[in-house]
């Protein structure tokens, strides 16, 4: 289980359109403390790339709102309708989970296949 997969259950077993949460009730939901970086509005963008436990929300189908640092609260608002326990989440395609990894950092055109066989042969040395 990752640090972060206790908010995601605890968001996704809620029925409310919006769930206001304290910095310390988050804590208490993952048995653990956050960050420091907790300190900054940025940290709690919907930013898949930003961090982990940005994509636990996201998952459980959640967006940030109203963040205040200075009071330590913020309000997760459901981005998506909410499903029944049984109903799996649709998996990533392949692109998206190697985007979802590069973070950014590579483009792929529309229309790649990225699992297309090149052509290249290459030697055991890599050339």
């Amino acid at each position: 289980m990752g640090k972060y997969e206790p908010l995601q259950q605890f968001l996704e077993a809620r029925d409310a359109a919006e769930v206001p949460m304290t910095f310390a009730e988050i804590e208490k939901v993952l048995g653990a403390k956050l960050p420091p970086s907790k300190q900054y509005p940025a940290w709690w963008s919907n930013n898949p790339s930003n961090n982990v436990m940005t994509r636990a929300w996201l998952a459980a189908g959640f967006q940030t709102e109203r963040v205040d640092t200075a009071r330590e609260r913020l309000v997760f608002r459901r981005s998506r309708p909410s499903q029944t326990r049984t109903e799996a989440a649709p998996r990533p395609t392949l692109l998206e989970r190697i985007e979802a990894k590069l973070g950014g950092s590579v483009t792929i055109p529309a229309g790649v296949d990225v699992t297309e066989p090149t052509g290249d042969v290459w030697d055991a040395a890599g050339r």
